[in-house]
């Protein structure tokens, strides 16, 4: 996958991010959406052989401004390919349309991208046009590529959008093997009843996804896997907005409605009436949630360090764990960076 060339050409390396990412997330999210509207038609062709399939057509738009049949949904008949083809003078006004046409969960999406803007600066670089011929048909869907495979997408760019932009890349990158190590290490059953796991600073999803898949593969049997469903729940929040987008675009695909991520500062207290309060605080205080299992990641390559870092993170793990009643279920996974203490890197 390219980055930059003709799309970004005329943005500077640390604008890259907030022009290649959201477009691949839509495109992906498209790739979902058009499948299921073919699924959908096939599924109505086949029980209602004399339905028009401009009659068709009405019914699958009926059925995915539905919640319960659709995780999300687009009011227009836009798609990225349309947009680009139809006339260039409308272009930037078809565009916003498609954008505005999504539902409430995607158009947060949206938003945490600030995604609005930029379209305009797009625009005013004669940008637009190129982006949406790159990637208009860029087949991304989770028949092409899975939700992993696409996590490692995600983790790459912001990876080497980060050193391009002078940032430390270590702050977006939790290696797959150190997640699994981490589930193996903790001991997460196959569970019997309810149990949920926390990631207080979840970045793109990653630890979240693969602490659930990983107990996916493990189970034996097709019951086991039911109970993985049903009982695992994955909870998390993320400083990044950026960040936090791409997770929750990730949930919509995987369509799991148990998942909550929020975005906030794990790290200090969350005071929605506070007009000095720049960003959001902790969105899943001790005195309000407990955890069975915690999972988390302080950034690689980053230094962690005074009243808010390392310190104050590992703090963190240690309050929202579950009261000492259910002690059989109160682990903890921290990864340190291989600059902690000297030592090697490790889950602890």
């Amino acid at each position: 996958m390219e980055i930059g060339g003709t799309s970004a050409g005329k943005f500077k390396a640390y604008e890259y991010q907030s022009v290649i990412l959201p477009i691949i997330v839509i495109r992906r999210l498209e790739c979902v959406m058009l499948k299921w509207r073919e699924e959908k038609k096939a599924e109505i062709r086949a029980k209602k052989p004399n339905q028009t399939e401009q009659e068709i057509d009405n019914l699958v738009r009926k059925l995915e401004q539905n919640p319960q049949q659709a995780s999300f949904s687009n009011k227009t008949e836009w798609t990225l390919r349309k947009v680009y083809e139809e006339d260039p003078t409308l272009l930037e006004d078809n565009f916003r349309a498609y954008i505005n046409g999504f539902s409430e969960n995607v158009d947060d999406i949206i938003e945490h991208f600030n995604y609005r803007a930029t379209i305009t600066q797009m625009v005013k670089n004669n940008r637009l046009s190129p982006i949406l011929n790159q990637y208009k048909e860029l087949e991304i869907g989770p028949d092409e590529l899975s939700n992993l495979e696409m996590g490692y997408i995600y983790e790459e760019l912001l990876r080497r959008f980060s050193e391009q932009s002078g940032e430390e890349a270590g702050e977006h990158f939790t290696p797959r093997e150190v997640i699994r190590l981490m589930v193996e290490l903790l001991e997460i059953p196959i569970p019997e009843k309810h149990i949920s796991i926390y990631d207080p600073a979840c970045g793109t999803g990653g630890m979240l996804s693969v602490a659930k898949e990983h107990l996916l593969d493990r189970a034996a049997t097709s019951e086991e896997k039911d109970r993985v469903e049903k009982f695992v729940t994955v909870h998390g929040q993320e400083l990044s907005p950026t960040n936090y987008a791409i997770c929750q675009a990730d949930l919509l695909i995987k369509n799991d409605r148990q998942a909550k991520v929020f975005l906030g500062n794990s790290l200090i207290p969350h005071d929605s009436h506070d007009p000095k309060s720049r960003e959001p605080g902790d969105q899943l205080p001790e005195k309000d949630f407990r955890f069975h299992f915690m999972l988390s990641n302080p950034p690689f390559g980053v230094t962690w360090g005074g009243k808010d870092g390392l310190r104050g993170r590992n703090a963190q793990t240690q309050k929202n764990a579950l009261p000492s009643r259910d002690a059989a279920y109160q682990r903890r996974g921290v990864a340190f960076p291989s600059d902690y203490a000297g030592q090697d890197a490790a889950a602890r």
